[in-house]
């Protein structure tokens, strides 16, 4: 009689399992352990959420996949982060995706924890084809407007990319670009090159607000990134205005001494 699998070693090989239908669930749907029930159970669900995560992943791949096969090989998202910050710069991405791109998690940065975007900022910098930053100062922002200086960031990003792209993909800021575009709202979620972007733009900002708060002590930066949050503006209150504050921005501009 052939010696029966533990439960330990059948979780072995169900941990190696991808799809629905590998023949090992035949092969263990009569088993009548608890444990292997149970287990089969989790591979399933585990299964089916993966692939909820790769279907949702190849809607976002759509207009991506739709430019290459019209022959626009390069396709370069763009995003921003800090628009509506108190302190600190806007902070723009432009990121070229490969064609077998397959980094499923990545989505809106607003969509994922912290620690998810720490995690996949490197992974995407490894696989994109090309990335760059743009960064536009509080004093610009404060001299052509927060609208004007993220398009200006835009630019910088596009720019600066290693390779010149075929088409872009915005999130609804018109970038001030000779390069045709395709200008949505929403679209770090309708786009893989967006939300990579995103991701890319966040992680980005939010390593230097921490950077700054080492700088500028008690305003809570590494937390708040500079939005206007109580430990903020109680910081302002207290020790006033620091090189990186939007002046023209309200309430900042309430600490400016006359």
């Amino acid at each position: 009689m052939e010696k029966q699998l533990t439960v330990n070693a059948i979780k072995g090989q169900l941990a190696l399992i991808r799809q629905d239908d590998d023949p090992i669930f035949t092969l263990y749907k009569n088993d009548s352990r608890i444990g292997v029930q149970k287990l089969l159970k989790q591979t399933h669900e585990k299964i089916q959420k993966h692939q909820i995560l790769v279907d949702q992943f190849q809607q976002r791949l759509k207009l991506e996949q739709k430019a290459w096969q019209n022959g626009m090989n390069l396709v370069a998202g763009i995003d921003e982060v800090g628009r509506g910050c108190l302190a600190g710069p806007v902070v723009t991405a432009a990121v070229i995706l490969p064609h077998d791109f397959s980094v499923i998690e990545v989505n809106d940065s607003k969509q994922l924890s912290h620690q998810t975007r720490e995690r996949l900022y490197p992974q995407i910098i490894e696989a994109a084809t090309a990335i760059s930053i743009g960064v536009s100062s509080p004093k610009i922002i404060d001299q052509i407007n927060i609208l004007q200086a993220t398009r200006q960031a835009m630019k910088k990003a596009v720019l600066s990319l290693s390779v010149t792209p075929d088409e872009l993909l915005v999130d609804a800021v018109d970038v001030p670009v000779n390069i045709p575009k395709q200008r949505m709202f929403k679209g770090d979620a309708k786009s893989a090159s967006i939300a990579a972007a995103s991701i890319v733009a966040k992680v980005y900002r939010d390593h230097l607000m921490g950077i700054y708060d080492q700088l500028y002590p008690g305003y809570d930066f590494s937390e708040n990134m500079g939005y206007g949050t109580a430990k903020h503006l109680e910081g302002l209150e207290k020790l006033g205005i620091t090189p990186i504050h939007r002046l023209t921005f309200s309430p900042v501009n309430h600490f400016i001494k006359k």
